[in-house]
């Protein structure tokens, strides 16, 4: 009998260890593909940043607020749209209201990564940035 229960013993922590490697291996290549997707290098890491400060990527921002381009026209109208139906008085829900704002202000967020900063002209024919005066 005591044969039999270290078989099953046995055979139970062989398959639990074939899944657990089964699992981290994917978890090893989605982090993979994860950074190859947010750019590497600096671009990678000031992304990964900018989703642990908001609490969510880019693309799940974009998604909430049912946007496929950074175009900040579209984003304010939807976010508008969005953010009013979803007022609690109103019978809406305030999770999802909140929801709506966090994907607003990490797509405002990227948005004022990309332009360049004030005061900064790029176009001078030299290639050199050129300060305002």
């Amino acid at each position: 009998m005591a044969k039999y229960i270290a078989q099953i013993i046995v055979l139970g922590g062989q398959i639990i260890g074939k899944a657990f490697t089964r699992a981290l291996k994917q978890e090893i290549a989605a982090s993979q593909e994860a950074a190859k997707r947010a750019g590497g290098g600096q671009k990678g890491q000031d992304r990964a940043a900018a989703n642990l400060r908001t609490g969510m990527t880019l693309e799940e921002a974009q998604q909430i607020l049912n946007v496929t381009k950074l175009d900040p026209e579209e984003v304010k109208k939807n976010y508008e749209h969005l953010f009013t139906v979803n007022d609690k008085s109103k019978g809406g829900s305030f999770y999802l209201q909140s929801k709506v704002f966090r994907a607003k202000e990490r797509i405002d967020q990227e948005l004022k990564e990309e332009k360049p900063p004030e005061g900064e002209k790029t176009d001078t024919g030299t290639g050199k940035p050129e300060t305002a005066q």
